[in-house]
């Protein structure tokens, strides 16, 4: 069988919609930071409003759309998807609170100690070699590891950088000092059994 990339004979491109489960202060959040974002580089005419940038974002993000299609559905092309996919990413990541600032705030509003759990985010299953780290087998699925910090009431403090679906909780939190984070905040940790090995001495603070 010969693979090709060209459509099919008497095909033609369809579109359809898709229901993002999402806020809408979640899409006016990210529009309005690429709103401001524009008027500060003052960049040339975008074909779309930041709004409706922001809902493509969302649903590549959100539903790994290929970047193709969504370029197809919404008729621009693919490197421009990839180029606002890409910038508001950046503006978002730019956003996340560093570990020291965030403990510090949970020390300010009088917590003694923080929640720590790592969880994997589902990812389709690529082709490539690269993509065999994605896979986890503890979840026996393809996904991305991030290490999640909550105060004592459950709300989100803190979350790390993505990495691959086979990273262990102690791996990520051994490279993102989390113990000396703990330590030099002066709070204690819980964790669940896998994590209680490098927690012990900070829940004893």
């Amino acid at each position: 069988m010969t693979k090709t990339e060209e459509p099919a004979e008497n095909s033609r491109a369809l579109t359809y919609q898709c229901r993002l489960s999402l806020s809408t202060p979640t899409v006016s959040h990210l529009a309005g930071l690429l709103r401001r974002h524009l008027k500060l580089i003052r960049p040339r005419w975008r074909i779309l409003p930041p709004g409706r940038i922001a809902v493509i974002v969302l649903a590549v993000l959100r539903h790994d759309q290929r970047l193709a299609d969504m370029a197809g559905g919404n008729n621009v092309s693919e490197s421009t998807v990839r180029r606002w996919r890409d910038e508001l990413i950046e503006l978002l990541a730019a956003q996340a609170p560093r570990l020291d600032r965030a403990l510090k705030k949970v020390v300010r509003q009088g917590g003694e100690v923080v929640l720590i759990d790592g969880t994997l985010i589902r990812t389709r299953r690529r082709t490539r070699k690269a993509d065999r780290r994605n896979y986890s087998g503890k979840h026996r699925s393809h996904g991305l590891h991030f290490l999640a910090l909550t105060d004592e009431n459950g709300r989100l403090i803190w979350i790390s950088a993505a990495r691959p679906g086979s990273t262990h909780d102690n791996t990520a939190a051994r490279h993102d000092h989390i113990l000396a984070h703990l330590r030099a905040a002066g709070l204690g940790a819980l964790a669940d059994l896998g994590s209680a090995a490098w927690t012990t001495t900070s829940s004893t603070l």
